[in-house]
């Protein structure tokens, strides 16, 4: 049961990343329309290099997120340190999805809209890999006590 909601997660990660890769590719209306903020739909337009470097890093992040949930599924080899890192992803999109109040006067320029669906969006994908990752480790700790 666990490895659907760590596809499911996948998947999540997987979708972001695309959107991610379209920011870059179409520029500042795609920054714009997710909320992404004027200043960083404006250094888009600038061809100022900040905006396509830290969409990139959250692509490779959310890249690399997906692949470790397909990992914990079984739908790929067995990545590193496997359990550890499906957890800490867990509790990052949870901390983020929940934590928005907290880091919306650090970025004033992403819209309330961008708030609110991102945060949803980012907590639904924590509980997903949560409970994929709760799943594997009582699997594994029902194997031990065999």
């Amino acid at each position: 049961m666990g490895g659907k909601y760590l596809i499911f997660g996948s998947i999540c990660c997987f979708i972001a990343a695309l959107l991610h890769i379209g920011c870059i590719v179409y520029g500042a209306d795609w920054y714009r329309f997710f909320g992404a903020g004027e200043h960083m739909a404006q250094m888009a337009e600038a061809g100022q290099l900040e905006p396509t470097i830290v969409t990139s890093i959250i692509i490779g992040i959310l890249t690399l997120w997906g692949l470790y949930g397909l990992s914990g599924a079984g739908a790929i080899l067995r990545l590193p340190f496997q359990k550890v890192v499906l957890g800490l992803i867990a509790c990052v999109l949870i901390i983020r999805g929940i934590s928005f109040p907290l880091l919306m006067s650090s970025f004033p320029e992403n819209s309330l809209t961008f708030w609110f669906v991102s945060s949803s969006i980012c907590l639904a994908m924590g509980i997903c890999f949560a409970l994929g990752t709760w799943s594997l480790v009582k699997s594994d700790a029902m194997m031990l006590k065999r």
